[in-house]
């Protein structure tokens, strides 16, 4: 007869977080919400503490970082143990995977010349991922097994990442083979351009499906903007949307201490508190 294990306590052994995680989809005594889950069900949830983690630095939250950082290293747990159920890898796979990947990407610290510049860093380790590449291609045709659906060059970007972050990505990839424009002036030229496509849409009475194409060219070519001048659009757009809300709640508080809400207030109104919101800002 098998005996219970006792319940475990908090511990900053991650083979006690592993340990957990076996338990609660362990068939019988485990946890029902987590025994029904898959890798397709858990992953907007590893999606979202990835994104939960990226808000609490940016507020500076260093307190929630560390649990938000806990929630995500779970995801990690959670996936390495369903593949552990189906015989796939474990999770000292993943954690073998990733060490050796970090030796392997950074041989100017392991034994190579540590005095490299960021950039030629950069070179070497994009260097060793395409060499890498060529020889899981080369692996996969030795098993028999079929191709990467994608492989041009701008395989391995992922489709499930916010639009955004894609679209950098997919631009850097296309720049480094000169796909690219040569400066900031030649972006800020084809932002005009799209925005003219826009109206001109609208004015021919196009359909919203041609406005929408138009609109997301707009927004790739706003997110080449923010490439060539060194800006993480994704951050960005986050800074840009909690500013948007700090300045809205600033709009609510004036208008509540009227005893009013946005509802009952006219636009002109509103737009005079924005600014004043803005303007306190500024001054700090």
């Amino acid at each position: 007869m098998t005996a219970e294990p006792q319940t475990p306590s908090p511990s900053g052994d991650i083979a006690d977080l592993v340990a957990i995680m076996a338990w609660l989809r362990s068939p019988g005594r485990g946890c029902p919400w987590d025994l029904e889950q898959t890798f397709a069900s858990i992953t907007p949830y590893t999606i979202e503490e990835a994104y939960e983690v990226a808000d609490a630095i940016q507020r500076g939250d260093f307190a929630d970082l560390r649990d938000e950082l806990g929630d995500l290293l779970l995801q990690v747990v959670f996936h390495a143990r369903m593949a552990e159920e189906q015989g796939l890898f474990a999770f000292p796979d993943v954690v073998h995977a990733i060490t050796s990947k970090l030796i392997r990407r950074h041989p100017h610290v392991f034994g190579g010349d540590r005095d490299m510049s960021p950039e030629a860093v950069k070179g070497l380790w994009d260097s060793i991922k395409a060499e890498e590449k060529r020889a899981r291609a080369s692996e996969r045709l030795r098993l028999g097994l079929p191709a990467d659906a994608a492989a041009g060059l701008l395989a391995g970007v992922p489709s499930a990442l916010p639009a955004l972050t894609r679209a950098h990505k997919l631009q850097a990839k296309a720049g480094t083979v000169g796909f690219d424009w040569n400066d900031v002036e030649a972006v800020l030229a084809k932002i005009v351009e799209e925005a003219g496509e826009i109206v001109e849409a609208r004015k021919s009475g196009a359909g919203l499906d041609a406005v929408a194409d138009e609109v997301g060219d707009l927004l790739f070519a706003a997110v080449n903007l923010a490439r060539h001048l060194d800006v993480d659009p994704e951050a960005a757009l986050r800074g840009t949307n909690a500013k948007f809300e700090r300045r809205f709640a600033a709009i609510e508080a004036a208008l509540a201490a009227e005893g009013r809400g946005p509802a009952e207030a006219s636009l002109a109104e509103m737009d005079a508190l924005w600014n004043e919101a803005k303007r306190r800002e500024r001054q700090g």
